[in-house]
């Protein structure tokens, strides 16, 4: 068989703990060097300031690109079921997550490299306009 024209990117969804709650082996699987791009989630599905930071720079360390993952404020639902928020609302936590997480990268001198959406949200976005356009200028 011949080798693919383009190399695979393996891409990843990580620090999606909280607090002491850990959920998969992070720390593991990046040290691996398999990873090419991490998820890395924003604080309100799943992930807190320290664990952001200490994603960040363990990304850093093994050269992963970093991307933003917001989800809705569902902590307990895993940012997994729908919630209806204003358009201004969906802006502004989009805005707060992608912020959130820029800030840490800026602090490692890293720039973001991608957002990725988590859970129900891009299922939102593709059946609402709305939605789409509230995120999407909330992420820019």
């Amino acid at each position: 068989m011949a080798p693919p024209k383009h190399p695979v990117k393996i891409n990843v969804d990580l620090g999606e703990g909280y607090g002491n709650f850990t959920c998969g082996p992070d720390e593991e699987l990046i040290r691996l060097g398999l990873i090419d791009h991490a998820n890395v989630a924003s604080g309100f599905h799943a992930g807190d300031p320290l664990i952001m930071q200490q994603t960040v720079k363990l990304c850093k360390q093994y050269n992963i690109a970093v991307g933003a993952h917001p989800g809705l404020p569902d902590i307990h639902g895993f940012g997994r079921g729908e919630i209806e928020m204003s358009s201004e609302d969906m802006t502004a936590m989009t805005r707060c997550q992608v912020g959130a997480l820029t800030a840490f990268l800026d602090a490692e001198g890293l720039s973001l490299h991608h957002v990725k959406l988590h859970g129900v949200l891009y299922g939102m976005m593709y059946r609402d306009e709305d939605v789409c356009r509230a995120v999407y200028s909330g992420a820019r």
